[in-house]
């Protein structure tokens, strides 16, 4: 056996192209987010909207974009899940199987091994 540290695993490139795309649709929302905020100040501004007035419609459009958040989020999930099933990579439960099998396997090999 080798006294060698592990090397670290390698990303699949398709998971690499999957967090890239997630971190731009974040970063894409954010910005979307950032510049709604600054329109609903604007908007408050010319339309001489009182304080509360502000802080109403402010939380109304906030709770309107968490919504298309947790929307956008799902749906990138979903189309996430639909394509990974495409690509037939295992899941982590099918992993979890043969990594089990392989043991058992490995312990009747060693038992021949000791029978010998």
């Amino acid at each position: 056996m080798d006294d060698k540290p592990e090397a670290p695993r390698e990303k699949h490139p398709v998971a690499e192209a999957f967090e890239r795309i997630w971190s731009q649709a974040l970063l894409a929302v954010n910005t979307a987010e950032e510049e709604a905020s600054r329109a609903v100040q604007r908007v408050a501004s010319v339309a001489g909207w009182s304080q509360e007035e502000v802080k109403r419609q402010a939380r109304d459009f906030t709770e309107r974009l968490a919504a298309h958040r947790r929307d956008l989020e799902q749906n990138v999930e979903e189309r996430v899940r639909t394509a990974l099933t495409l690509v037939k990579l295992p899941r982590r439960e099918e992993l979890q199987a043969i990594g089990t099998r392989l043991e058992r396997l490995s312990e009747r090999i060693q038992a021949l091994e000791q029978r010998k």
